[in-house]
């Protein structure tokens, strides 16, 4: 006889979703930090900042504000792992497949793969993050401490 306990049942409709989920939090969010740091520095705004890899540089003002919102949408795509996901073990394959579809999003985007080390080392970056982040509140949630009511349930 097996144990029921955390047994997983495959559900592609519910991974299917889930991944539509992610990336609906991932480019909602991403809008949302970039369309802050334009704010900041009152510049406008544009698909390149999302999909373009030239974007995103260390040597001008708008590639480092666009660095600092891909890094500030780790932590938020983090928080949706832990909402959504809450699972541990599944953070790292859902920040994989985020990024893999925003990877192929800039490859349609721009007509080539991205060829800027900057962009790379971006991307790099914000999946150790993402998935670090996501994986250590997941766990958190999934280590916590089960109550055991010691007292009888009835008076017998």
């Amino acid at each position: 006889m097996s144990s029921h306990f955390r047994s997983y049942i495959w559900d592609p409709v519910l991974i299917v979703s889930q991944i539509i989920l992610m990336q609906a939090i991932y480019y909602g969010f991403l809008g949302l930090w970039l369309a802050g740091v334009d704010g900041l520095v009152q510049t406008s705004r544009s698909l390149d900042q999302i999909f373009s890899y030239e974007v995103l540089g260390f040597s001008t003002t708008q590639g480092r504000l666009s660095m600092m919102g891909f890094i500030l949408n780790s932590l938020t795509s983090a928080l949706g792992l832990w909402f959504f996901i809450r699972r541990g073990k599944q953070c790292l394959d859902f920040t994989i497949t985020v990024h893999f579809f925003h990877m192929i999003g800039c490859w349609i985007y721009n007509a080539h793969i991205p060829a800027a080390l900057s962009w790379w080392l971006v991307n790099v970056a914000c999946m150790a993050l993402m998935a670090v982040i996501g994986e250590y509140l997941c766990m958190r949630t999934e280590l916590r401490a089960i109550p055991v009511n010691t007292t009888p349930k009835s008076n017998l």
